[in-house]
């Protein structure tokens, strides 16, 4: 692999960092070069790096760009990546001549980069803000970067996403505390705790916000030292409000510090207060060293941080929230070693040299095999998926979630289009295009060029919840066929279909699909009593099975924000608003106080619809005499399933509030309010306590405690059944790769 990057040469600070150690690591495992559009330090570090560089400076734009042709015609490369305005423009023209893939990083929001000249800000701002919509791909250096790109119509599926990374495993050997005291004339106490900042002297730095933290800071503990690393602009101005804060004996100016680790290795806690960043190296390097570290929230800094568990976050401009987590480090020095260590370990894991690398070659290959794809393919797109989306729905984003990386497993390059009511959320969680559900001219033009449409998870041909939606789903299927699509019902529910007339319209339509999988064997039944029969059909299994849950502390930590004990043993419970829901609420709040007093197990309440499934909760809650606890923020779906991986049993209605828990081999209980519940609770071989408009408490009680002193062996069986069934929603994504790799006749 041959790869060119582009850079203009000027850059300093994170940006030159990050492409001067990526290029050089990069060296050692593929043949990269380095061009650089300007003379100077830059353009001297790479070289004193080992690094091949080459400066392009001929005097004009234009010979610029046929030097740069020049080269990349006569050394061969393969692939442009550029770093810049200046490398932007000229990576247009590049790919324009050549042909070749062309990926920039963004290491900044291009919108803010020259705010402070007017002059740059309507000539290089302009200019890059235009060839940034002609490049193919783009990295950003944080997730928040990447959100950035996507609401402001970037395609989600040509970003990705490098973290800025250092080498852990270097030798730095700092020196020590007392003689970087003695060089910068400190006279410090042994026992003093002193916080540190290195940054440019600048507005957007937020130094001011440092200084006002450590005014409040010093009132409780006075023998507080801050030390300010750094020099720019705003230092006079910045001297001047430590005077006036009466900081003079607290707070210490060092200007250009050239030897960074010497400093993160005298402080005690290290901040960064900025009011804007991509990643800052700064709380990599303090990360090296094991520092405690407070950080504003900004960029991709929540990335690495999680905030009361390896660090501390404060919003932007909030000096209050910032001394108080000074405080709490200051006043425990175990704490500080605690959080110093596990920002280490986070960091020296996702945020290595080699990590930053590895990263980058996979995106080179994922860009050389989607280009040539690309060039070889008629399509925009490998599949349209349409299904409940975007209505902040638990189950149906798993699904989603669920069809979208299983088909990824088979084929990472996939260009996957969806069909949502929130299309650019739909983008920002799940990297994928979006667009509205309901714009039939959108979706008729992305029709005609793309391969397969998936009719995609959840119970979508019914009409027990109305007619609309059912013509809606069908209406799709049949202008997908009229279109030249392959058309896959993908692990669906089938029914119930009550009208007549619904039932005619389901067959006729249904009957020209190429291929349906169901996931349990009760929609198999319907099927076959609608006399559907044409295309071929396999009984598969809910994607949602394939989920992973949330790593362990991170759940513990949500539970915590809720005022809930981790410790705790819980019993889960999914309600949802059903028909004369007052009925079952009661039956429900009693077999919740019955839970408590008989097995002194905490019932959690848990919505998987949010926020329409709380109001039943708290309306349970508000029946009940004992203590239970409620999650009230939504969670992702993969804390969903941690969450629900904390309880020792579920009794739900929710489909996929059970389907979550038997995944995790939980013990599960169904309250039916549709044949789907009733469908998958004897695909799993596991007990329903009734329809929901029946629902008696004692007969409930019996089911929960059959359950209860089974669950032992329930646990062993369920983890059998569901191993097989992940196996069988893996087929779903499967046969979908199978139809995209079709060659047409």
């Amino acid at each position: 692999m041959k790869v060119l990057h582009l850079i203009g040469g000027g850059d300093v600070g994170g940006a030159k960092s990050h492409v001067l150690s990526l290029v050089k690591e990069l060296g050692k495992h593929i043949d990269v070069k380095l061009i650089s559009f300007r003379t100077g330090a830059f353009a001297d570090d790479a070289r004193a790096m080992g690094i091949n560089v080459e400066i392009v400076k001929t005097g004009t734009i234009f010979s610029d760009v046929r030097k740069v042709l020049s080269i990349v015609k006569n050394e061969g490369y393969e692939l442009i990546h550029s770093h810049g305005a200046k490398a932007n423009m000229i990576a247009v023209f590049v790919k324009k001549f050549t042909g070749l893939p062309v990926v920039t990083t963004v290491h900044s929001d291009y919108r803010l980069d020259y705010l402070q000249n007017i002059f740059k800000m309507f000539s290089f701002g302009l200019i890059n803000t235009l060839s940034l919509r002609f490049l193919d791909y783009y990295i950003g250096v944080s997730k928040n970067f990447k959100t950035m790109l996507i609401e402001r119509k970037f395609s989600p599926q040509e970003i990705f996403t490098v973290y800025n990374g250092i080498n852990f495993n270097q030798e730095i050997n700092p020196s020590p505390k007392e003689d970087f005291f003695k060089k910068y004339n400190l006279k410090f106490d042994k026992n003093d705790v002193i916080i540190g900042i290195l940054a440019r002297l600048d507005p957007v730095k937020g130094l001011d916000i440092f200084l006002k933290a450590a005014s409040v800071v010093i009132k409780s503990s006075p023998s507080t030292r801050f030390l300010i690393a750094g020099d720019g602009p705003e230092r006079k101005s910045l001297e001047k409000k430590a005077a006036s804060y009466g900081l003079c004996d607290n707070v210490f100016f060092l200007g250009f510090v050239n030897q960074p680790y010497d400093f993160l290795n005298c402080i005690d806690i290290n901040t960064l207060t900025s009011l804007s960043e991509s990643f800052p190296y700064a709380i990599l390097e303090g990360s090296l060293l094991k520092k405690a570290t407070i950080s504003s929230n900004v960029g991709g800094i929540s990335d690495l941080i999680e905030s009361g568990i390896n660090g501390f976050l404060f919003e932007p401009g909030d000096y209050m929230t910032l001394a108080n987590h000074i405080l709490t480090l200051i006043k425990d020095s175990s704490l500080r070693k605690n959080m110093g260590d596990k920002l280490h370990e986070k960091a020296s894991t996702y945020f290595s040299l080699d990590n930053m690398c590895k990263t980058q070659l996979d995106i080179y290959e994922t860009i050389l095999i989607r280009s040539f794809r690309n060039s070889k393919s008629k399509y925009r797109y490998d599949a349209v998926i349409s299904g409940y989306y975007g209505f902040k729905n638990i189950g149906d984003d798993a699904m989603l979630m669920a069809i979208i990386d299983n088909l990824r497993m088979y084929r990472k390059d996939l260009r996957i289009l969806v069909l949502s009511r929130n299309p650019l959320e739909t983008s920002i969680v799940y990297n994928v295009d979006s667009i509205n559900r309901f714009n039939l001219l959108k979706i008729l033009h992305i029709m005609k060029n793309s391969k397969l449409f998936i009719n995609g998870g959840g119970s979508l041909i019914q009409d027990n919840t109305s007619t609309r939606s059912l013509v809606y789903y069908l209406g799709m299927i049949w202008l997908a066929k009229k279109m030249g699509m392959k058309v896959m019902i993908y692990a669906n529910g089938i029914g119930p279909l009550n009208k007549e007339k619904n039932r005619r319209l389901t067959k006729k339509i249904v009957n020209q699909v190429d291929i349906i999988t169901l996931r349990e064997e009760l929609s198999y039944e319907e099927l076959n009593s609608l006399q559907i029969s044409k295309p071929q059909i396999k009984v598969t299994a809910d994607p949602a099975l394939t989920i992973m849950p949330e790593k362990d502390e991170r759940i513990n930590q949500l539970l915590l924000n809720e005022g809930i004990d981790p410790k705790e043993q819980f019993i889960g419970i999914s309600v949802r608003k059903w028909n004369e829901h007052e009925k079952y609420e009661s039956v429900v709040a009693q077999l919740a106080d019955y839970i408590v007093e008989r097995y002194g197990v905490k019932p959690l309440f848990i919505a998987m619809h949010y926020p329409g499934d709380l109001t039943i909760i708290q309306n349970i809650v508000s029946k009940m005499k004992n203590k239970s606890f409620v999650i009230t923020n939504k969670p992702t779906v993969s804390e969903m399933l941690g969450i629900i991986g904390k309880t020792q049993m579920l009794i739900g209605m929710r489909l996929h509030a059970l389907i979550f828990a038997a995944s995790l081999g939980i013990p599960v209980v169904g309250m039916v309010y549709e044949p789907k519940v009733e469908g998958f609770m004897q695909y799993v071989n596991q007990m329903s306590a009734g329809h929901v408009n029946s629902l008696e408490l004692e007969h409930m009680k019996k089911v929960v405690d059959e359950t209860w002193k089974n669950r032992d062996s329930i646990k062993k069986d369920l983890g059998k059944t569901t191993a097989l069934l992940k196996d069988k929603a893996l087929e779903n994504a499967r046969i979908a790769i199978e139809i995209i790799d079709e060659k047409p006749l």
